[in-house]
């Protein structure tokens, strides 16, 4: 299962009732947050969530209302006791502009590790899922993020056999580990039926339309995309700007063929965003307007 939060849903500045952007997934007890605006404290304590398990912290890019929030969290981490390592995610310049963050939060009890995006799509392995990172198309540099849960097989016994695997070493196995005995090596895909269909997030904020967006959201069991304006009509405006319409966004969850579409980082003129959601349903039905605290647990597909 992947919990997933929204847990700001605005752009460029804070409204009453409407933090800056962020949105928290928990799984198998480690939470990804990705972005981490101003707000982003308050809106995971509204939501009883806490920041002590936050293991990665993953920016799509360096503009305020995607990172403003980020010592003040930062210290809060180290004030929950917290001394496992937290891993920083996102464009070249990281380390940089965390450091230059960090000039009002200098010790914390836990180290900080970074990760530094150097090309068009990058795939990091974290905490039993896999983070693919892809470029979008901002005015800056910016990327957007999948959280991939992948599915092994079932258990397959007559397969065991087949393969002379030992019983002593299937709960191992089953496990995911490479069990030694007795000179010979058993490995997991001995003993399993083909992988099963896993778990897809896909979140992209300050971004046009791009072909690599769409490639990289594609099936995904939700889609978390901004839509800055949502009247018709605004296409020039979200041009100029980098960003996206409603309409764009409900456009890439169609061709993309994913289950449902999370809507958010609104323009601070879209007081009411949800007057506008029959826009992007038009194109892809299974669109939401989102307010902060929106949240969803993403289950795998019940088998026969």
């Amino acid at each position: 299962m992947l919990d997933v939060c929204l847990l700001g849903t605005g752009g460029m500045m804070p409204l009453p009732g409407r933090f800056l952007t962020s949105c928290l997934t928990r799984f198998n007890g480690s939470s990804l947050l990705i972005d981490c605006g101003e707000g982003t404290q308050v809106a995971l304590r509204k939501k009883g969530l806490s920041c002590h398990d936050i293991d990665v912290i993953a920016f799509t890019h360096y503009h305020g209302d995607h990172i403003s929030g980020l010592p003040g969290l930062l210290l809060s981490i180290g004030n929950s006791e917290r001394t496992e390592p937290v891993t920083l995610v996102g464009p070249p310049g990281l380390e940089t502009v965390v450091n230059a963050l960090r000039i009002i939060a200098p010790e914390l009890p836990f180290p900080l590790e970074y990760i530094e995006l150097t090309t068009p799509k990058q795939q990091i392995e974290l905490h039993g899922y896999r983070l693919e990172a892809f470029k979008a198309r901002h005015n800056v540099t910016c990327y957007g993020y999948s959280q991939v849960i992948s599915r092994a097989g079932k258990f397959d016994p007559a397969k065991a056999k087949k393969n002379d695997v030992p019983m002593c070493c299937w709960s191992r196995l089953q496990k995911g580990q490479t069990v030694e005995y007795e000179g010979k090596t058993y490995t997991q895909d001995m003993i399993l039926g083909p992988a099963r269909k896993g778990l897809k997030l896909t979140y992209c904020t300050d971004s046009r339309p791009t072909k690599l967006v769409t490639e990289s959201a594609g099936d995904s069991d939700l889609f978390i995309c901004e839509g800055m304006y949502g009247e018709k009509g605004s296409e020039a405006k979200a041009k100029e700007h980098s960003h996206m319409t409603f309409m764009e966004a409900a456009k890439i969850a169609k061709e993309a063929a994913v289950k449902e579409l999370w809507l958010t980082h609104y323009s601070p003129a879209l007081v009411r965003p949800e007057d506008f959601e029959e826009n992007a349903r038009e194109i892809f039905p299974n669109s939401h307007v989102c307010r902060d605290g929106k949240f969803v647990t993403l289950d795998f597909e019940k088998e026969e």
